[in-house]
């Protein structure tokens, strides 16, 4: 694929013309990086922002004790650290692959000269930070209102294959607990008593959703099981 097709396949770049394409692979890099390579760190100064053309990164905070929080998982055709070329310039979080990836990387400086004279670039901008706020918001109130049952109903019924009652998890077990603020012990225990209760069937990173019915009424529950 060329740089204009990767281009395409990113939202925040899907209306614009053949012209403000052209102009952006003059400035945009394709970088090809390996699994636990990191892009950026919490609080370095923010040199571009990020699309994932193939593979997957994970965007994730550290406690004071070391802790991982993911915040979020990229997945192709998405971007990330786009809100940190704005503002204190600052990048908020850490960031790493989770497998060998590919990605497009926009500099900050020549992106931000683009957007001065192309307003439709701009626009899409705000819907891509738009997208993102309304993400974190879910978070908060999952974290605030929901138990982990119902956040990981809510998560296993978004994974491609949920129609069909067989998903195959992205991500590590380790990886999904901290996505969904939990820890590992206490994802396991959700899993098993999913499981009993006829919920799901797990066989390593293949979970076959044995009723969709319940685990629908499960993710929009704000009750303790």
């Amino acid at each position: 694929m060329t740089l204009t097709d990767d281009m395409k396949s990113c939202p925040l770049f899907a209306d614009l013309s053949a012209e403000e394409l052209t102009q952006l692979e003059a400035i945009v890099h394709r970088r090809k990086v390996q699994r636990g390579e990191l892009l950026f760190s919490d609080g370095d100064a923010a040199k571009g922002f990020y699309v994932v053309v193939e593979g997957r990164v994970k965007v994730y905070k550290l406690s004071a004790d070391g802790k991982e929080r993911i915040l979020h998982i990229v997945q192709p055709g998405s971007t990330f650290a786009e809100a940190a070329i704005f503002g204190d310039g600052n990048y908020p979080a850490y960031a790493e692959p989770l497998v060998t990836s590919t990605l497009l990387f926009f500099p900050k400086r020549d992106f931000l000269n683009l957007l001065h004279n192309q307003s439709q670039m701009a626009i899409n901008m705000i819907a891509g930070l738009s997208r993102y706020l309304r993400q974190f918001a879910t978070q908060v109130e999952q974290l605030t209102f929901q138990d982990v049952p119902a956040r990981l109903a809510k998560y296993l019924l978004t994974l491609p294959g949920a129609a069909t009652g067989r998903v195959v998890l992205p991500i590590s077990k380790g990886q999904l607990a901290s996505n969904l603020g939990t820890v590992s012990e206490t994802l396991s225990r959700t899993l098993r008593k999913l499981a009993d209760e006829g919920l799901l069937a797990v066989e390593g990173k293949n979970i076959t959703l044995l009723d969709s019915d319940e685990l629908e009424e499960l993710a929009i529950s704000t009750k303790e099981r």
